[in-house]
């Protein structure tokens, strides 16, 4: 999509993206004083002092990956926590599975991109660390990838409807079940042709 070159429409892009992945952390936070949750290689001792927009913006100012990368980034976030319930974003684990999820995009889209001992840099972890991330990213995902064009516009579709009505992400008013976490499915199921809207909460 050309509109994604365009640093106006990035920033956005970020902006929105930050705000999403908050209210999920906030409200799987809330939800993990509730329920067990798996602990994994993404999580950390400790929640990270740097913002969720402030690291996300720092990953596209140092990554220098094509702006298709932070939807297909989105669509990866999207796929592994459908596939990993157990594992919801939280503010622990949140900023490793961006920078592994940009990663893992970068190398799966551009044709040129930095190694892992340069992401690792980028996003504060060692490089062992990056390297271990990848991999388990990669088989939570089933090393499934390939992302559609169908899938792909269906989601800048939906960040571009988000980010003209210039507000932060809705979530329907529902009764919170804090039994269950609040999964961040995006916008829908891609198992399903019709691509019909999908918000787990």
């Amino acid at each position: 999509m050309a509109e994604l070159e365009s640093p106006e429409v990035m920033s956005k892009v970020i902006t929105f993206l930050s705000s999403l992945l908050q209210r999920v952390a906030e409200s799987n936070d809330v939800t993990c004083q509730f329920e067990k949750q798996k602990i994994s290689v993404f999580h950390g001792l400790s929640r990270p002092t740097i913002s969720i927009q402030g690291y996300l913006e720092r990953i596209f100012k140092y990554a220098n990956c094509s702006p298709s990368c932070f939807i297909v980034a989105y669509v990866y976030l999207d796929r592994f926590t459908q596939r990993q319930p157990l594992l919801p974003v939280n503010s622990f684990n949140v900023h490793r599975l961006l920078i592994t999820s940009v990663l893992v995009s970068a190398k799966f889209m551009d044709d040129m991109y930095y190694n892992n001992a340069y992401y690792g840099k980028v996003g504060g972890i060692s490089t062992t660390e990056m390297n271990l991330l990848e991999v388990d990213f990669l088989f939570g995902l089933g090393f499934q990838l390939n992302v559609t064009p169908t899938t792909f516009y269906t989601y800048c579709s939906y960040l571009q409807r988000e980010m003209l009505l210039k507000s932060p992400p809705h979530f329907p008013e529902l009764p919170l079940n804090l039994a269950r976490p609040l999964n961040f499915h995006c916008c829908l199921n891609e198992d399903d042709s019709t691509h019909q809207k999908q918000l787990a909460v």
